[in-house]
């Protein structure tokens, strides 16, 4: 399982690496609403996934729950760890952030480094028996080169500019009307008293940062390429803490809407190329959901080969 804050999405793989089943249910990032919409979701997917593959609970080999935010909270990782079990019984399972899905969808569960950019930023990795994390401290004071990072930048840019302390350029345009703004300041009225501060709606800004770029916006551009930039250092945090050594190839991989935009993508690309390791950047290979499908298999002793997986109907949908 995959967890996410807008959808949480269920796969179920066979040991040769068939997608038996998918299955699609409300998000789970459970601060938001409360710790007691887990359980629930979870039995829905559950059910579902098995029901599309005409099986039962029971005849389930091994199960791993990406959860967002797990560990995060110490205190709430023993609820959470508990929960699967009144639904699973004695079947096997491990709960873990759902930064490892993306990190084993992308690089098919090798070692090597996964950095996600959304609504928020992370980054995972594994080597020779080691597991690392960077990134994720929340976007009031961290996720540095996400969508909310960008859209806040965005916003910051947009407010000198209006009052003149910047010179004006298309972003500017680009935020009143997406805004549907009256004046300038009703910026305030709609980010802090409509939408309350929202994280996903302050992060859907970001699309108004891409779309300046695409049109050669250079300010909009320069926030774009600082993105990339940011979320490239989580990856040279990771090869030093991960002990790849400085010729040693390092497979970095990455997940996440803000890696759709091509200035983003390019400022990480080109960081990595002057970063301190020699890193092999590799296009995804799975979407996360099959990827927690691939490091549950892992988990019960099965390896399973990306080139194997056999995609669903539903793959290309869910994902």
């Amino acid at each position: 399982m995959d967890g996410g804050g807008t959808k949480t999405a269920f796969c179920l793989i066979d040991a040769d690496g068939t997608v038996l089943a998918e299955a699609r249910t409300a998000g789970i990032y459970y601060l938001a609403q409360g710790i007691d919409i887990v359980e629930p979701l979870l039995r829905q997917g559950i059910d579902e996934v098995c029901d599309v593959a005409g099986t039962s609970v029971p005849d389930l080999a091994y199960a791993f729950f990406g959860i967002p935010c797990y560990g995060e909270i110490s205190g709430d990782v023993p609820v959470l760890d508990e929960l699967p079990r009144r639904i699973l019984g004695e079947v096997g399972y491990t709960c873990g952030n759902d930064m490892i899905c993306g990190w084993a969808a992308s690089l098919g569960g090798v070692d090597g480094i996964n950095v996600v950019a959304g609504t928020g930023s992370i980054a995972y990795g594994e080597h020779a028996g080691q597991h690392w994390r960077a990134g994720g401290w929340s976007e009031l004071f961290g996720d540095e080169g996400s969508g909310y990072w960008v859209a806040v930048q965005g916003l910051g840019a947009f407010s000198r500019m209006a009052d003149g302390r910047r010179p004006e350029s298309a972003l500017a345009g680009e935020m009143r009307r997406e805004l549907a703004l009256s004046t300038d300041l009703d910026a305030i009225d709609v980010v802090m008293n409509r939408w309350h501060g929202d994280r996903g709606k302050i992060a859907g800004l970001s699309k108004v940062v891409t779309r300046a770029a695409d049109a050669g916006d250079p300010t909009a551009t320069g926030i774009l390429a600082d993105a990339g930039r940011e979320l490239a250092l989580h990856v040279e945090a990771g090869a030093r803490a991960l002990g790849f050594g400085p010729a040693q190839a390092v497979p970095v991989s990455y997940s996440g809407g803000m890696f759709t935009s091509a200035h983003v993508l390019a400022s990480f690309r080109e960081a990595l190329l002057l970063g301190s390791h020699a890193y092999d950047l590799r296009e995804p290979l799975l979407p996360p959901h099959v990827g927690a499908a691939v490091y549950a298999a892992r988990l019960a002793g099965h390896t399973i080969a990306p080139g194997r997986i056999s995609a669903g109907p539903t793959l290309e949908r869910l994902s």
